[in-house]
């Protein structure tokens, strides 16, 4: 039997002979009975509120997620149907009739929806046979939005390194269409940045963004970057607009990168001229699926000002974009990942009760945002650890399974 595998009890009680403690002295520390803690470490009392949990491991001087069995920021398991996934993006044979160009359209649109919508568990159903149908439809527009809603799914699971390969499928994918690598690219610096090689992310998402733009740095430049953007977006017949959406939202991602470097400065600078983008946006079809406008560049500032750690700024900012009407029109898996990435910064300045609302908050409107990501279980458990824990935290502990 693993140490994974002991029950808590037997846990508690290696690690109180490895700190050289009996149970008397454990007791006396954590202001209970010998028989209490003998009763716990024998398994004839159960450990089932997480603030004991807690007690138990400060005295031991451990992490709560040690006692249960579970390493800090790492899920219980694999969630069901990532291998299917993985066997998916190694098949290269493609299907013998795939689907017709209308019906595969209509699939990847039902699973954008589902992602939207934060339906993760339904998605990893799904997306295996979508990938196989994609690889063998012909249709480098499909295949691309496939690898791309793959890739989002697995960054969201944990599942980083796979994640990058199904965007690197993407670009690859993407042959000669410029504003369809560009949509690619968001999905490798999402990758990139989950792996915290926010560097790397930032030397991929900047230029590619400046092929989709206009240039601003002169008038020269200005002239020369429309002509660049005006050739990406005839070249693939979209309008002004859903290359525009595509660009912005590669700033914004830059913008985080950025923030990620301690690039402050560079990052304020990026999310200035995302806002600019954002500004002469009008009315379109989101072809590209990016959710990018004003909304979506205000919550990026949230984050890069909490990101240098200015809490009463980030406090002030974000209480202001949820009352917004355009907060409201974003998916709910954009704003259950905003509100997940939002308390993880508040938790990085020391505001344990605005990461605590920003999780509640979380739950109510993405709920696989919370119950599915690791990195969210993670910052539940650091909000936990807070004496005493903040109200609601408890419950989001025992959904994501941090009490037994």
């Amino acid at each position: 039997m693993t140490s994974d595998d002991l029950p808590i009890g037997r846990r508690v009680a290696r690690w109180r002979v490895r700190r050289q403690m009996t149970q008397q002295m454990l007791a006396d520390r954590l202001r209970r009975s010998k028989s209490w803690v003998d009763k716990i470490e024998r398994g004839a009392r159960t450990l089932d509120r997480y603030s004991v949990i807690q007690e138990l491991a400060h005295v031991l001087r451990v992490d709560p997620e040690v006692l249960l069995g579970q390493p800090q920021g790492t899920p219980a398991s694999t969630p069901d149907g990532v291998d299917d996934i993985r066997a998916a993006l190694a098949r290269y044979d493609t299907p013998q009739a795939p689907p017709r160009t209308d019906e595969l359209r209509r699939q990847v649109g039902h699973a954008w929806l589902t992602y939207q919508h934060a339906h993760y568990g339904q998605l990893l159903r799904v997306l295996p046979g979508l990938l196989d149908a994609a690889q063998g439809a012909g249709s480098a527009e499909l295949l691309v939005q496939a690898y791309r809603i793959t890739s989002s799914l697995l960054v969201k699971l944990g599942e980083a390194d796979l994640g990058w390969l199904a965007a690197d499928r993407a670009m690859s994918a993407a042959g000669d269409g410029p504003l369809l690598a560009a949509t690619a690219t968001i999905s490798v610096g999402q990758a990139l940045r989950a792996q915290d090689r926010d560097r790397l992310a930032l030397a991929v998402l900047l230029p590619a963004a400046n092929r989709v733009l206009p240039q601003s740095s002169d008038c020269g430049g200005q002239e020369s970057g429309d002509r660049n953007a005006r050739k990406i977006l005839d070249h693939e017949g979209q309008g002004e607009h859903r290359g525009r959406a595509v660009g912005g939202t590669l700033l914004v991602q830059a913008a985080l990168a950025a923030a990620g470097c301690g690039e402050h400065r560079r990052a304020d600078e990026l999310t200035d001229r995302a806002a600019g983008v954002a500004a002469n946006l009008r009315g379109y079809d989101d072809t590209h699926r990016t959710s990018f406008g004003p909304a979506a560049v205000e919550l990026a500032r949230v984050l890069v000002v909490a990101s240098r750690g200015d809490a009463v700024e980030a406090v002030r900012r974000h209480a202001i974009v949820v009352r917004r009407e355009g907060w409201r029109r974003l998916s709910a898996e954009y704003r259950g990942a905003y509100l997940v990435d939002v308390a993880r910064a508040y938790l990085q300045v020391g505001d344990v009760r605005g990461a605590a609302r920003a999780l509640v908050d979380a739950d109510s409107v993405a709920p696989g945002e919370v119950r599915c990501r690791p990195l969210a279980r993670t910052v539940i458990a650091d909000v936990a650890r807070a004496q005493p824990a903040p109200a609601g935290v408890a419950r989001l502990a025992t959904l994501v399974g941090l009490t037994r």
